[in-house]
């Protein structure tokens, strides 16, 4: 007699798969399900495995009957409504250490791409041009980076800062919980304003809460050094990008790059179309090694949580 019924919504690693397979449970893989066909087949199941394309709403819970665990591939939670989930005394476990590394990696690349204008170059080689001329940049070395919230991908990109000879500035709102794993990576505490006012880069990593939506603005922008160059491959509202697009047109921010943004697709094209914007399609943890262990931390988590029953 099989195990569990676990629906896995989104595309994860196969050895995620192999691990829930192993453990006896029964594995229906349907990666592209649109919103209405959750609806519709959820009360079937006793978990789901999503990534950040499905999002879990109030009436996908309520539909789902049988529920037990919901287990998001990754980091952030907000594709899943965390209040009906608790009132309906549903589970939802994540799994924050898988994507740090790729992320940190990513953050890092996109600081070099916007101080070396790497994208704008490539693409004038492929139009045929040779703009050398007009291609000057910056180096990292001695400038100053300010990570906005200090949990595993924060330190990890203050590490790799550091070994570039970067000073490291750092801001959270629980400083106390931090301070050891900030000395540690040889950066320094400070408050949010003397982070936007001393810092070269500036790279955000806070979850989307009603706390830290839009939590760079204009009033914010206007507090940074001109010149700016900001990241944000954490959320897509807690920066407000209409703020963002004021900034890069008067030049305020030298260069943003975006990793997430508020509309996931955007629609709107007018800020990434922009010459000094960087954008990715939300590939953050979009790596080999990332999703393999995302995969197979959030099976081991829905395994100890359906074993108990």
């Amino acid at each position: 007699m099989g195990g569990p019924v676990i629906l896995v919504c989104d595309q994860i690693h196969d050895d995620g798969v192999k691990v829930l397979m192993e453990a006896g449970y029964i594995v229906d893989l349907r990666t592209a399900i649109t919103a209405s066909k959750l609806i519709e087949v959820v009360g079937g199941f006793d978990a789901l495995v999503v990534r950040s394309r499905t999002k879990v709403t109030r009436c996908v819970l309520e539909a789902g009957k049988r529920l037990k665990v919901i287990g998001r591939a990754g980091v952030g939670l907000d594709n899943i409504d965390l209040v009906a989930a608790k009132r309906l005394e549903i589970i939802v476990v994540n799994s924050p250490e898988g994507p740090s590394n790729a992320v940190a990696e990513l953050v890092m690349g996109l600081m070099f791409s916007l101080a070396r204008r790497i994208p704008e170059a490539d693409a004038s080689m492929k139009k045929g041009e040779w703009i050398k001329g007009r291609l000057t940049g910056i180096e990292l070395k001695g400038k100053t980076i300010g990570i906005i919230g200090f949990g595993r991908i924060g330190n990890q990109i203050a590490k790799k800062a550091r070994a570039l000879e970067l000073s490291v500035l750092v801001y959270d709102v629980s400083f106390e919980k931090v301070m050891q794993s900030i000395d540690e990576a040889g950066a320094e505490a400070v408050t949010l304003d003397e982070l936007l006012r001393s810092s070269d880069f500036i790279t955000v990593h806070v979850p989307l809460l009603p706390q830290t939506k839009y939590m760079i603005g204009a009033d914010e922008i206007s507090t940074m050094k001109d010149g700016v160059y900001l990241i944000n491959a954490a959320r897509g509202g807690v920066i407000n990008e209409e703020a963002l697009k004021e900034a890069l047109l008067t030049g305020k921010l030298a260069g943003v790059a975006l990793d997430v943004y508020e509309e996931e697709p955007p629609r709107d094209q007018s800020l990434i179309g922009l010459s000094n914007v960087v954008s990715l399609p939300h590939i953050g943890a979009a790596t080999v090694e990332a999703q393999r262990t995302n995969s197979i931390i959030v099976a081991e988590k829905l395994i100890k949580i359906l074993g108990q029953d």
